[in-house]
């Protein structure tokens, strides 16, 4: 089994790592013969070039929720300028597993999704980080029929931490006009940092809000997903070309 390459944004904030790390042991231990390496674009180490090196037959995954800029050039320039082609796996999103990761953290946080009533009467904004970029949207707010949040009937909105709005409290304000007696954010983010501190005092009016993505069990499951993806692809093409 190729091993697999954790490939994080990094940040200043000691949070964001430690919660990497994390991540890191949550899928190490849900499949402890695989090797799990961490490298980071930027801020933190150990970076690209340090950790590829070391690395034999392995999958690169992007600890990345879209495929934005960083997904798109970012990852693959500096997998190239390290000299290597491991094969990139997906991004995590869209994925239902998300979806699942998203219902955790809001029933986390006081939640009861458990009751069609405070289904019905709750509004769920998902604040994401936004981008300049075209990108896919991340999937519904957890209020939308579609997802695993609340049903018909509870309003859901998407507000943004950066670039283009709709802005966090304009879509809290959206979702109390809607008639939602009770509102909540859930921010689409992985882990902690400006964002969502951001989107933690711009939530301030929200009734419930939820924790960032983290070392949820759903993502540990989702990268693992991405790397068995991307693995069988590998495979694939060398057989079709050998």
């Amino acid at each position: 089994m190729p091993a697999l390459l954790l490939i994080a944004h990094g940040s200043r904030d000691p949070r964001h790592a430690a919660t990497v790390a994390a991540l890191v042991e949550e899928v190490r231990a849900r499949r402890p013969g695989t090797e799990v390496a961490t490298a980071y674009l930027d801020h933190c180490a150990p970076r690209i070039p340090q950790v590829v090196g070391r690395l034999g037959d392995a999958v690169a995954v992007p600890l990345l929720l879209n495929r934005a800029f960083h997904a798109k050039h970012d990852i693959p320039a500096a997998l190239r300028a390290a000299g290597s082609r491991l094969p990139v796996a997906d991004v995590l999103g869209p994925s239902p597993l998300l979806l699942a990761a998203l219902d955790r953290r809001l029933a986390e946080a006081g939640l009861d999704l458990s009751s069609p009533a405070v289904r019905a009467r709750t509004g769920v904004v998902l604040a994401a980080a936004g981008s300049s970029a075209p990108a896919p949207p991340p999937p519904p707010p957890a209020g939308g029929g579609a997802t695993r949040g609340p049903p018909p009937g509870g309003p859901g909105a998407g507000g943004d931490a950066s670039a283009a709005g709709p802005r966090v409290p304009d879509a809290l304000a959206a979702l109390r006009s809607a008639g939602a007696a009770h509102t909540a954010v859930a921010p689409y983010l992985l882990a902690p940092g400006l964002l969502p501190d951001r989107i933690t005092a711009a939530a301030e009016g929200a009734d419930t809000i939820a924790d960032v993505l983290g070392p949820a069990p759903e993502v540990a499951a989702l990268l693992l997903r991405r790397h068995d993806e991307a693995a069988h692809a590998a495979r694939t093409t060398r057989a079709l070309t050998a």
